[in-house]
């Protein structure tokens, strides 16, 4: 099967394993180039202080765009529903939001948060481990519309596509990613189009995107146009794209549900350039918040000794959030001298965060426990 791609620097047919091919992997000693900044300079992660909210204000949540913020009047947008079902619909802004609404609070991560903290390094976005950031995203359950249109028997996945356009390797395209019908009909997943009480900013997704809670931001899809049923697996680019692997020759394991982590709020205060902390003799409380969208989350632990030694940190309840992250302390006595602070999770099937992550191609899924050098100054 090929793809014929029409832009005119791009005229011609794309193999599907041109385009499963994994990005590159950066050289011993390169350097990140101008393109990853270009990159890094667009999208943006979360300030790690900003875990202090409960819902991260929109500007300071993470944010990837795969291509351009398109520009989409909600006067004329509509979202099309069709493929294998009884009814298809066209459904405008004001028709969806006269639907039943409901509210889900979720933690929504980067599957390639981590990336650049990995030897070697997958050229691509160059996330450390701020690419999160947690809302309340208010829209309508999609298996309301769902049903109301009629999925046909025999109906295999559900494809997203989204008003971005662009072209990756070598492929022209809208982003598209699918779920399978069973997971499609979650009551949690929304077609979202407010995020914390207001509207949808235009960086995410105005006026209307996919909310999969527990899933990694990718499946989040953005700027939607339209939902599809098919009745077969859909393999499009993206979906080939999110794999883990180790080598170029091996199809992958795809991405789903958020791997395990805590993060830690930085403690005490900062030098500029590295952003190393700097902390005052006595007890000092750390802190931070803990997510997974796999099994919850049961306890965090904290090692002020570069892991050698671990303790359990306090966890705040989940207060009915399933899908959100959750508030964790420690209260350390720092004494003068170096320190490596770091937090790992723990979830309910007895999964614990890995100090050190295993290394794949594309950088995904790397939940290596988060470490922050802290120094603590002479009394």
């Amino acid at each position: 099967m090929s793809i014929h791609v029409c832009s005119p620097l791009y005229a011609h047919a794309v193999s599907l394993d041109q385009i499963s091919t994994p990005s590159r992997v950066a050289g011993v000693d390169e350097g990140v180039s101008t393109a990853e900044l270009g990159l890094a300079a667009r999208n943006h992660g979360m300030p790690l202080e900003a875990m202090r909210y409960d819902l991260t204000p929109p500007g300071l949540h993470y944010l990837l765009i795969h291509y351009d913020i398109p520009f989409v009047d909600p006067a004329t947008w509509s979202l099309r529903l069709d493929g294998l079902v009884d009814r298809p619909l066209t459904i405008d802004l004001d028709t969806l939001k006269a639907l039943p609404a409901r509210t889900v609070r979720s933690t929504m991560e980067c599957a390639g948060n981590g990336r650049a903290r990995l030897e070697p390094r997958p050229v691509s976005q160059p996330w450390l481990v701020e690419a999160v950031g947690t809302a309340e995203w208010t829209g309508v359950p999609l298996r309301d519309v769902l049903t109301a249109a009629g999925v046909s028997a025999g109906a295999v996945d559900v494809v997203f596509t989204g008003a971005d356009h662009g072209v990756e390797r070598g492929v022209e395209q809208d982003y598209q990613r699918k779920l399978t019908v069973a997971e499609a009909l979650d009551p949690d997943v929304l077609l979202a189009y407010a995020m914390n009480g207001a509207p949808l900013a235009p960086q995410h997704g105005f006026p209307v995107r996919l909310l999969v809670p527990g899933w990694y931001g990718m499946t989040n899809v953005k700027w939607l146009t339209r939902v599809e049923v098919l009745d077969h697996e859909f393999n499009g680019f993206q979906q080939k794209a999110y794999v883990v692997r180790q080598s170029t020759d091996e199809p992958g394991e795809p991405i789903t549900r958020i791997a395990p982590r805590a993060l830690v709020i930085p403690p005490g205060f900062p030098d500029f350039m590295t952003r190393g902390r700097v902390v005052r003799p006595g007890l000092v409380t750390l802190e931070g918040r803990a997510w997974s969208g796999r099994a919850p989350v049961t306890g965090v632990e904290v090692s002020v000794d570069g892991g050698s030694t671990w303790s359990s940190a306090a966890l705040a309840p989940d207060g009915g959030h399933r899908w959100a992250w959750r508030r964790w302390s420690h209260e350390w006595l720092a004494t003068p001298g170096a320190h490596v602070v770091t937090a790992r999770a723990v979830t309910a099937d007895g999964e614990t965060q890995p100090v050190e992550a295993p290394w794949n191609r594309g950088g995904f899924v790397n939940n290596a426990a988060h470490q922050i050098p802290v120094t603590c100054l002479e009394a």
